[in-house]
């Protein structure tokens, strides 16, 4: 046998199915079998297998066993000459699996392979060839050296960034993502070392094959996308800690004790420092649009303050407790409720920060009414400051918009123009797609044919695609993997490099996109095209909606004795909800249910919205579906008027 490919899984249920798309298209001309190790996911991955891909040889693990003992399960029973340790994030060229073993075969020093490796938007990923981390590789990659001096031979090292990412190399370091090993080298140096749990086994591997007389090369003359990070994150402190660790391991056990001893240090240094920016990134990330709003808040009060009692009061009039006490508490209020109400969540939506000043500004306005005397110093002024506070957070959100900054950008990902690659019926339901998600920006299609059909939406033809971008201002492609083969999508992905483009990817017939937003936000890897209900901002919005439903028929209790049906569990339910043991809208109880995102079990149900009528399994299966996909707040105001006789069931 030719080549057995090894994939480790782990929770990336939808990039594994676009990956084995690929192996399955690249390898169809060899000799080749599929092993899929899963450590025990839980996302649907073991069924999707056993369902699409049979042929697939699966070793489904009770436990995460890490990166290398999974690959060792698959090594050690591996038929091939070759053995590909592949990752799930990933996708290959149609002849990428054909071309490495070909190249193996034509290089017989060759105990290693890796290949030109790209990231979601097309762009060379440096990592595809890497050094062997010294002491001093280390401590200029730590220290920033290497960035500074990517191509220097001295500072370089780390990604050899000298060396021409066009031509043939051999070099010390081959990725994980993408290791081509010759199986006969691995019976010489053992399998992967199971000390290393996720990282650094690639580090180690490619050292033992040149400690056993072979040559690792780096080989540009095929593609692959990586999507990369799927579970973790470079500026997370627990990618941090393990990367480094890794890197320990990796030193005590192939240096002289004198130099791991420097190394040591030298990667205790970095945790250090890297936790440390980590947790100051993220906390500043967090906390600055809050403080930033607090701080222009607070100053724009004070001036309203004084030109308040300028005007109406001829000079000082308020004690300095209202400054420094009310004040700060008002403006406590008034974040807490933006913040409720999704006005920090991206994309920014003008509404919900509009939705949150105003919510505060009435809470703000009923504690005011309950104050003694002494504490209300003036409604005026609190209806001032919110309207202050309101114009201050929209003038400071459009400015920011209008410099381009990234971050948090108004009305980011609404007016996304989406262009769609392809040609069939395939690229006419991606369409669809998006438009059951409520994306108005779709602009058109793009055919793959040499003349642009007259019908159908189409904007232009793949060789006018600079044009459509330029004219169109498009933010966003679809490629249909169902009309265009993996090579051809790279090749598209690599030519718009430059465009500031996002790419994603359209598998057959799946009810997905997927993509990478860009190396600078490393491991953002998301499926598109719903608004599920367990997204936070709809978590929150729904916990709102019950407890503010709760406060009203609470009010009206005496009415809903002779509305509600069962007035006791009325009574019950109510209680449950306001706990957070309910929700007022839940999903419909069905005999196979599913694999939906969780929330608290409903009183009501999306088939109440349709009074009278018995309705089968299947349909209440697909109200489901419609209700956890495309959920709105506006939903369960619905449900509940329509099933408000049902709201005491049990």
């Amino acid at each position: 046998m030719d080549l057995t490919v090894v994939i480790v899984n782990y929770n990336v249920q939808y990039f594994l199915d676009q990956c084995l798309k690929s192996v399955f298209s690249s390898g169809k001309n060899l000799a080749m079998e599929v092993i899929v190790v899963d450590n025990n996911s839980v996302d649907g991955s073991l069924e999707m297998l056993r369902e699409k891909y049979p042929q697939v040889h699966l070793i489904a693990n009770e436990e995460n066993l890490g990166f290398s003992r999974a690959n060792n399960q698959a090594i050690a029973i591996a038929k091939g000459r070759y053995v590909l340790l592949l990752n799930p994030d990933t996708v290959v060229e149609d002849d990428t699996l054909p071309r490495v073993v070909r190249f193996m075969d034509e290089h017989p020093d060759a105990g290693g392979l890796g290949v030109k490796m790209l990231d979601g938007q097309g762009r060379f990923l440096p990592e595809s060839k890497r050094g062997l981390p010294t002491p001093a590789v280390a401590f200029f990659k730590i220290f920033g050296l290497a960035r500074l001096f990517p191509k220097s031979k001295t500072f370089g090292k780390y990604h050899l960034g000298y060396l021409d990412p066009d031509q043939t190399h051999a070099v010390d370091v081959l990725s994980g993502a993408f290791m081509l090993l010759r199986k006969e080298a691995l019976e010489k140096t053992g399998y992967l070392d199971e000390d290393f749990f996720m990282y650094g086994e690639d580090i180690d591997m490619s050292f033992r094959i040149t400690q056993a007389g072979y040559k690792n090369y780096y080989f540009p003359d095929t593609r692959i996308i990586h999507y990369k990070g799927e579970s973790t994150k470079k500026s997370s402190v627990n990618y941090v800690l393990v990367f480094y660790n890794a890197m320990i391991i990796f030193a005590r056990k192939h240096f002289s004790q004198k130099n791991a001893r420097l190394f040591s240090f030298l990667i205790n240094l970095a945790v250090y420092f890297r936790a440390a920016v980590a947790l100051f990134n993220r906390f500043l990330k967090k906390i600055f649009w809050p403080l930033f709003d607090a701080l222009l808040i607070f100053i724009g009060f004070f001036f309203i303050k004084s030109s308040w009692e300028e005007t109406v009061f001829h000079g000082p009039h308020y004690p300095p407790e209202f400054m420094y006490f009310m004040v700060p508490v008002y403006i406590l209020i008034w974040l807490f409720t933006v913040y409720f109400s999704g006005g920090y969540d991206r994309p920014l939506k003008i509404f919900r920060i509009v939705r949150g000043i105003g919510m505060g500004t009435v809470i703000i306005l009923v504690i005011y009414a309950l104050l003694p005397i002494s504490l209300r110093f003036s409604r005026a002024l609190i209806l001032l400051g919110g309207a202050w506070a309101l114009f201050s957070m929209l003038i400071l959100r459009s400015l920011h918009s209008l410099m381009a900054q990234k971050g948090l950008r108004a009305e980011e990902g609404q007016n996304k123009r989406i262009i769609i690659v392809g040609d069939s019926k395939e690229a006419a339901r991606i369409v669809q797609m998006i438009r059951q998600a409520g994306n108005s920006a779709f602009i058109g299609l793009v055919s793959l044919q040499k003349q642009k059909p007259q019908q159908g939406g189409y904007v232009g033809t793949i060789a006018q695609i600079n044009e459509v971008i330029e004219i169109y201002k498009i933010d966003e492609i679809i490629f249909s993997a169902a009309d265009m083969s993996s090579q051809s999508i790279i090749d598209q992905m690599a030519a718009l490099r430059d465009q500031r483009i996002n790419f994603k990817i359209a598998p057959p017939e799946s009810l997905y996109i997927i993509g990478s937003n860009s190396i600078d936000t490393f491991g953002e890897l998301f499926t598109i095209s719903i608004n599920a209900v367990n997204k936070p901002a709809n978590r929150r919005n729904k916990r709102l909606f019950d407890l503010l439903a709760s406060g009203f028929i609470l009010i009206s209790i005496p009415v809903n004795i002779f509305l509600v049906k069962n007035p006791l569990g009325l009574i019950s339910n109510l209680i449950s909800v306001i706990i957070g043991r309910k929700s007022w809208v839940g999903y419909h109880p069905v005999q196979k249910p599913g694999k939906l995102p969780k929330i608290k079990k409903g009183v009501l149900y999306p088939g109440d919205m349709i009074p009278g009528k018995q309705l089968d399994q299947e349909t209440l299966n697909n109200l489901n579906n419609l209700y956890a996909k495309e959920y709105r707040i506006e939903n369960d105001f619905n449900i509940l008027i329509k099933g408000w006789r049902h709201l005491g069931r049990n």
